[in-house]
């Protein structure tokens, strides 16, 4: 009943989300709805779940501090720049007459998405454990490593950008030297680190749930990797800026950071 009370709430925001996203031509919307939707399923779940209080406010937090961060960061970008994020205006072209049809479904898969995205969480709820353990630190260690990763790479991409000069060139700096797209790794990172929480329910009466810790990164995975990030940001990338980009995904690994080729 808490999900489906909570997907409802999610799928009305999204509908409203995806009303303003036609009057403006502009789907740029649907990822500020993801992130900040995501932080209301997990502050619904909180509310009615009854688990240990402490726990749930943890978990809140640091999703909470994840989302939040991320979704008014797109919500400037989306009200600084007057263009149509250029993944979605290649859906738009693409579709043609029928966008606001699919796009009105696009947005309202990124709601059940969340549903599986915060399926760990809800189980972290019901965690019956009261005392810490280690994994509680190492996990809200490596979110919260994620959420400051995730920040340097969006802040070194926004001085790039910021400078004239790399206009139609690639950045390269920091972050973006080791891996192409830093902030989608970081941004699964995050999801990663539930799993490490969720150790503590080992030799716990839910402790058989453990393995559906891991739908969180597995979902993650496959739609920054295989679908609505890596393939279609490269595409527009090798558009815009040709055989530099091309040099890059040669020397620069696509999401793990690692040591660039020479």
């Amino acid at each position: 009943m808490i999900v489906l009370t909570g997907w409802i709430l999610v799928a009305c925001c999204f509908y409203l989300l995806w009303s303003r996203s036609v009057r403006e031509a502009n789907a740029g919307w649907v990822d500020v709805g993801w992130s900040l939707t995501l932080v209301l399923l997990v502050g619904w779940y909180a509310a009615w779940v009854d688990g240990v209080l402490w726990r749930k406010g943890l978990y809140l937090l640091i999703a909470g501090f994840w989302g939040i961060r991320l979704g008014l960061h797109i919500l400037r970008r989306l009200l600084r720049d007057d263009h149509e994020d250029p993944r979605y205006a290649y859906l738009r072209k693409h579709w043609g007459e029928i966008a606001d049809r699919n796009f009105f479904l696009f947005f309202q898969a990124q709601g059940i998405a969340n549903l599986l995205l915060t399926a760990p969480i809800l189980l972290l709820m019901h965690l019956p454990r009261a005392d810490l353990s280690v994994f509680d630190f190492l996990g809200t260690a490596l979110i919260l490593f994620s959420v400051f990763g995730e920040s340097v790479a969006d802040r070194q991409l926004a001085a790039w950008r910021a400078n004239p000069k790399n206009k139609g060139k690639t950045c390269r700096t920091g972050l973006w030297g080791l891996s192409r797209h830093p902030n989608y790794f970081f941004e699964w990172l995050h999801w990663a680190g539930y799993p490490v929480l969720g150790l503590a329910l080992l030799g716990t009466s839910i402790g058989t749930w453990w393995p559906l810790t891991l739908l969180g990164p597995a979902v993650m995975f496959l739609l920054l990797v295989q679908f609505t990030g890596i393939p279609y940001t490269e595409k527009q990338a090798i558009k815009s800026r040709g055989d530099d980009y091309r040099k890059y995904q040669k020397e620069v690994s696509a999401f793990f950071p690692w040591f660039p080729k020479s």
